[in-house]
C-alpha cells in the first residue's frame, strides 16, 4: 500500500510536473491568468492523463515497439477529443476561453512523458495513480499561479473583486512577462523548501571496507563517501 501511496504523491510535490520537471510550462503561463481557466486546463489534462495512462497500460505487450509513439499519440488524442467536445457541449465559455490550448494537450510532454516512460511499464492500477497524481500535481500548480496572477492582475479571484479599493491591479500579471515572474517565483519557493538528503560523510570506523582498500586507509581519516580504493 505505501509503494501506491507513493505511487499516487510523487507527482503532487516530489516531481510536480510544472515547478520540479519543468513541463507543460506553455500550457501553465497561458492559461493561468484567470483560476476558472486553469482549474479548467487542469481538470482536462488530469481526464487526459488518467485515460491515457490506463489504455497505454492496458496494451502495453500488444503495442509493437518501433510504433509506440505513435500508438500513444493516437490514444491520448482520442481523449483530448472528447473532453474537447464535453467541454463545447457543457462549458462552452470554458472552451473558447481555453481556445488552441485545449487540442494542444495532444502534444502535452507530460501526458506522453508519463505514457512512455512510466503507463508503458507498469499495471494498469499504478498507471492510473500515476496519471492522477500527475495530474493533481499540474491542477495544483496552475491553481496556485493563476490565484497570484489574477489577485495582483485583475484584483479579482475567480471571477469575484477581493481587493476593491486596496490597490490599483498590475496589469503586466495578466501578461506573459508575469507569468514567467510567478513561474519562477514558484519553482523557487519550491526548491527553497523541498527536502533535499544531504551526502554522509563516512570515516573509515563507519566504512567497514577498510580491508579491501588498496593500501589502507589512514585510522580516522574522513572521506566523503567512505575510504577510496
Amino acid at each position: 500500500m505505501s509503494n501506491k501511496l507513493k505511487t499516487f504523491t510523487n507527482g503532487i510535490i516530489k516531481e510536480n510536473p510544472v515547478l520540479v520537471l519543468v513541463l507543460g510550462t506553455c500550457p501553465a503561463i497561458a492559461t493561468s491568468t484567470t483560476v476558472l481557466n486553469a482549474l479548467g486546463m487542469g481538470l482536462a489534462a488530469t481526464f487526459v492523463l488518467l485515460g491515457s495512462n490506463i489504455v497505454i497500460s492496458l496494451l502495453r505487450k500488444i503495442i509493437p515497439n518501433k510504433v509506440r509513439i505513435p500508438c500513444f499519440i493516437v490514444v491520448i488524442a482520442g481523449f483530448v477529443s472528447v473532453v474537447q467536445l464535453l467541454l463545447q457541449a457543457y462549458a462552452k465559455d470554458l472552451y473558447n476561453s481555453l481556445g488552441i490550448f485545449l487540442p494542444l494537450i495532444v502534444v502535452n510532454c507530460i501526458i506522453l512523458g508519463r505514457a512512455e516512460m512510466f503507463a508503458s511499464k507498469n499495471s494498469v492500477l499504478d498507471s492510473a495513480l500515476d496519471g492522477l497524481g500527475m495530474g493533481i500535481g499540474f491542477t495544483l500548480a496552475l491553481f496556485c499561479m493563476a490565484t497570484i496572477r489574477e489577485i495582483l492582475g485583475s484584483g479579482t479571484w475567480c471571477g469575484l473583486t477581493v481587493t476593491a479599493n486596496l490597490f490599483d491591479p498590475i496589469a503586466i500579471m495578466k501578461l506573459t512577462p508575469g507569468g514567467f515572474l510567478v513561474f519562477g517565483l514558484l519553482i523557487a519557493l519550491m526548491n527553497k523548501f523541498a527536502k533535499h538528503k544531504p551526502k554522509k560523510e563516512l570515516d573509515c570506523a563507519a566504512c567497514g571496507a577498510c580491508p579491501g582498500c588498496a593500501g589502507g586507509c589512514p585510522s580516522g581519516e574522513k572521506k566523503e563517501g567512505g575510504c577510496e580504493a
